[in-house]
């Protein structure tokens, strides 16, 4: 996959969950990323109705789009953990934790249970996922070089 510098990095997280809100504020990806959009999932942003017609389930997990790569659920949290800039505690401890990819897939289900019962708690629902219209945005918000889920 051809990787493309110039596009615009952004995360897709759920924004009723106050763990989402406050893990992808708290990473600091500007130091060493540069500007990154964060999108409430929840949202009717063009990215986030690209990425549910895409397929990619956002009940199930956040979505992180870096260099025309998109990264979702595990592999999102692998990601921002291996970018994120170590200038602080949480980042340090976030890219110890889960810069392992394999620690990564064995947390994620337990983050995203937490979500699950916050949401719960606060009397929030899942997204669910949205009715897609067949028609095409005028432009492409993500890249087209981005693979499918799995």
């Amino acid at each position: 996959m051809t990787e493309r510098p110039h596009d615009p990095a952004f995360v897709v997280y759920d924004g009723e969950c106050v763990f989402c809100q406050n893990y992808v504020r708290m990473l600091r990806l500007k130091e060493s990323v540069g500007p990154v959009d964060l999108i409430d999932a929840r949202s009717d942003a063009p990215q986030v109705r690209d990425l549910w017609a895409r397929g990619y389930d956002l009940d199930e997990g956040m979505v992180f789009s870096y260099r025309g790569r998109i990264y979702h659920g595990s592999d999102a949290i692998h990601a921002l953990a291996l970018l994120a800039s170590p200038s602080t505690v949480f980042n340090r401890i976030n890219a110890t934790v889960l810069s392992h990819p394999a620690i990564a897939r064995l947390a994620y289900p337990w983050l995203k249970a937490g979500r699950r019962i916050t949401l719960w708690m606060r009397g929030r629902k899942l997204m669910g996922t949205p009715a897609v219209s067949a028609e095409s945005p005028e432009t492409d918000p993500l890249p087209a070089s981005s693979d499918k889920p799995s």
